[in-house]
């Protein structure tokens, strides 16, 4: 027996009609018995259409405001029932149910109506009922019926109509009531988060809904497929290259939230998500400049923030340089001709958005769900412990190194001065070791570490640390505290002439 159904009636109740006057017309033509409620009603009889309508199908006008329209047995049985059930056909029959073929209807607008900051009212009528029960009824009995959900699915109805006569193939109304269900769970995510407080708040429960993707040229690895679900289009507008990346994704979103640290003329260089250089200065050449020279080899191949328009003669300067991708909040025409240059370099323009409060990963066979650390320490937020107190410009120094550390993979130690990155040691497993490979990075590019400031995501367990650095020329430590044996670490500073202070929070980064 074929499973392949000819559309010969269709219920069309629709908020958006966009587009929707070509799906009409060809089942006008193809002799379509067409069933439909108010606007949508009009809509269609101002095409010259004929259509019935649904008020005169279930005997009750409109009621409630618009509430209730559809909702009626006689609308829901001729979608829901069975056509190869002989007890539903004999139901219909005896109730007079006509059966339909194709729904079309979309929902009522309830995410933009919160975006808009409407008054609760207006939310809460916004929410569809009618609609949601018509998509998943239809969803439901895909076996017989075809669910057109949203306007996204205009192209795909309209070609069928076209291409086939408006004779449709089960896998056909399968994958329409997979996007259907699609279409209503996103929906009801959207209430529940609304219900639950908005996107911004820590949630009892967790709903993750997105329909909006981009396919990633890969993932991790070239083997691995991968995709980003959510709007990308709403942080950036990509000017130039080829497609992002999984790793290139993760490290935007890195460079992203650590230059959101910063107000200060500031370059900042990302490499397998931790910084590599990072600089803030008068001028944005020099910030470029004092940037690259941190780590001038890591620099290769990463992804390059600012937070300022790129002009010509910054673009001269940084054009030398392999980036996969230049992130800023405008370019120069001229320094835009120079950047893309390179047919692969990835150029992009940040938008004004708000970052999330709240980050969302998978683990096992579940989600971990935190807080974003959104904590950023001021010189109000330190407590000097040892008996010499840091000076103004060690104080901004260590200031700086803090917002690098909190922002770098644990275990973090991060050495830094006049505003400007000269090492991390990150993603260690032992923090001694963490900070020998800052040390030996930083002597291997030149930088003096005589006066500068070291900067810890955590404290020290033992004074160990406090000493290294000290004999590396260290003068001055930020740390949270909270060991056992601060005692140590505060000795040995008192001893030796160095000032340290805490801040009473712990920056890990997982």
């Amino acid at each position: 027996m074929s499973t392949d159904k000819k559309i010969k009636s269709a219920l069309i109740s629709v908020f958006y009609k966009t587009d929707l006057d070509k799906i009409v017309k060809k089942l006008a033509e193809q002799e379509v018995e067409i069933y439909s409620t108010g606007g949508t009603q009009k809509f269609i009889e101002g095409l010259g259409v004929k259509c019935k309508t649904v008020e005169g199908l279930t005997g009750y006008p409109s009621i409630l405001g618009g509430r209730v329209k559809t909702l009626h047995p006689k609308v829901f049985g001729g979608i829901l029932a069975r056509r190869d059930n002989e007890t539903d056909a004999q139901e219909a029959a005896k109730y007079e149910i006509p059966m339909m073929d194709l729904v079309i209807v979309d929902l009522y607008p309830f995410e933009q109506t919160v975006a808009s900051g409407a008054s609760d009212q207006d939310i809460i009528e916004k929410i569809d009922i009618g609609g949601i029960s018509l998509i998943r009824a239809a969803a439901k009995n895909y076996k017989d019926v075809v669910i057109v959900p949203s306007t996204n699915q205009y192209a795909d109805i309209l070609e069928i109509l076209e291409n086939q006569n408006g004779v449709t193939t089960l896998e056909q109304r399968r994958e329409f009531a997979k996007k259907a269900f699609a279409v209503s769970s996103y929906y009801d995510s959207k209430i529940f988060t609304y219900f639950d407080g908005g996107n911004d708040q820590f949630h009892a429960n967790l709903r993750i809904a997105e329909d909006t993707k981009q396919e990633m040229r890969y993932g991790e690895n070239p083997h691995q497929k991968a995709m980003f679900f959510g709007d990308i289009n709403a942080i950036f507008d990509k000017l130039h290259g080829k497609d992002l990346s999984y790793n290139n994704m993760l490290d935007v979103d890195a460079a992203v939230n650590m230059m959101n640290e910063f107000d200060e003329t500031t370059f900042i260089i990302m490499k397998h998500n931790n910084a590599c250089g990072v600089a803030c200065r008068e001028t944005l050449l020099q910030a470029w400049k004092d940037c690259l020279a941190c780590d001038p080899v890591s620099a290769f191949g990463g992804v390059v923030i600012t937070n300022r328009q790129i002009t010509k003669e910054v673009a001269e300067e940084m054009n030398s340089l392999f980036m996969e991708v230049i992130i800023a909040p405008g370019y120069d025409q001229e320094a835009l001709e120079i950047l893309e240059t390179k047919k692969n370099r990835i150029i992009l323009v940040q938008k004004i958005t708000k970052t999330p409060t709240t980050l969302v990963r998978s683990a096992l066979n579940g989600f971990l769900y935190q807080e974003r650390d959104l904590k950023t320490e001021t010189p109000d937020d330190l407590t000097s412990v040892t008996d010499k107190k840091p000076t103004q410009q060690e104080i901004e120094s260590m200031l700086f190194a803090n917002k690098i550390v909190k922002h770098s993979k644990s275990n973090a130690i991060v050495l830094a001065n006049h505003k400007q990155l000269y090492a991390s040691g990150i993603g260690q497993t032992s923090r001694v070791d963490a900070l020998k490979q800052a040390i030996e990075k930083a002597k291997s590019f030149g930088f003096d570490l005589n006066g500068a400031v070291m900067a810890s995501d955590a404290f020290f367990p033992f004074g160990d640390c406090v000493e290294l650095a000290h004999k590396a020329g260290i003068t001055s430590v930020i740390q949270p505290g909270g060991s056992v044996r601060d005692n140590e670490s505060i000795d040995y500073c008192n001893q030796n002439g160095v000032a340290m202070v805490f801040t009473g929070v712990r920056h890990f980064k997982h």
